[in-house]
């Protein structure tokens, strides 16, 4: 059986920690920061931290790596593309991997940074997916294109509803004020922020997300819905766009939000 819980890192970082409650093996993903990963190891005798994955390359994911590796001897999964410090698997798409008995597939998704992958495990559906897809929103495009980013997020919103969002920012409020501006007359939105300014201000997370939320409710998978269209069309005056077109607006309007 594996539990999976969140472990805060920065001012609003989630390192995701999977754990094998039989083997008593745990992995985690983008750890950013050594010490949270370290004190639950220490707080858990008995535990041993077999795999530490990694979706890019960003210091807020990568930055724990050495010392992990180093108490542990985890081993380092990460993209092929980017420079993972002491890397001990290069992963590409098509790619998969075994992590604590279970198989998760790799998916390219560019757009955040070049090399982003996520991991996807079909059976459990858990999707970690980075700084690509966030609850209620997305990453900024650092590296990446709109039409990259919007091609990544249309495949991660190809997935089956019921798979768990596992995003590594707690980011959820701020998007889902934002997505509000977009679309004020989204009621399932509405219910949601209602929803999630309930738990912040209980001190609960917000997350695992859910692909079928998501679809509903984030405006950059919604970029072919007319109200999200009719957002833009009042402020720009054009009427005619592609779906990458629309996301770029949206991201747009997003990073000046």
């Amino acid at each position: 059986m594996i539990k999976i819980d969140a472990l805060p890192a920065f001012s609003d970082n989630y390192i995701w920690l999977l754990q094998d409650l039989d083997a008593r093996r745990c992995a985690v993903v983008d750890p950013g920061d050594a010490a949270p990963v370290l004190a639950w190891l220490e707080s858990n005798p008995g535990w041993q931290l077999s795999d530490i994955l990694v979706t890019h390359h960003h210091h807020d994911h990568v930055g724990g790596i050495a010392r992990l590796k180093a108490a542990s001897g985890a081993r380092v999964l990460g993209p092929a593309r980017e420079q993972i410090p002491q890397r001990d698997l290069a992963l590409s798409e098509g790619d998969r991997v075994e992590v604590l008995g279970h198989d998760f597939e790799v998916f390219e998704v560019p757009g955040h940074t070049l090399g982003h992958i996520a991991y996807y495990q079909p059976e459990h559906h858990w999707l970690f997916c980075g700084d690509t897809l966030f609850a209620a929103g997305c990453g900024r495009l650092f590296e990446g294109s709109p039409e990259q980013m919007h091609r990544s997020l249309s495949r991660l919103a190809a997935l089956p509803s019921q798979t768990q969002v596992y995003c590594t920012h707690e980011y959820t409020l701020s998007n889902l004020r934002f997505a509000l501006a977009v679309e004020p007359g989204n009621p399932q939105l509405a219910e949601r922020f209602q929803q999630v300014s309930a738990w912040r201000s209980e001190g609960r997370i917000s997350l695992p997300s859910n692909l079928a939320l998501e679809r509903a409710t984030n405006p950059f998978l919604r970029v072919e819905q007319p109200s999200v269209r009719a957002a833009l069309d009042a402020r720009s005056g054009q009427a005619e766009r592609s779906p990458s077109e629309v996301f770029a607006q949206l991201r747009a309007w997003k990073d000046n939000f």
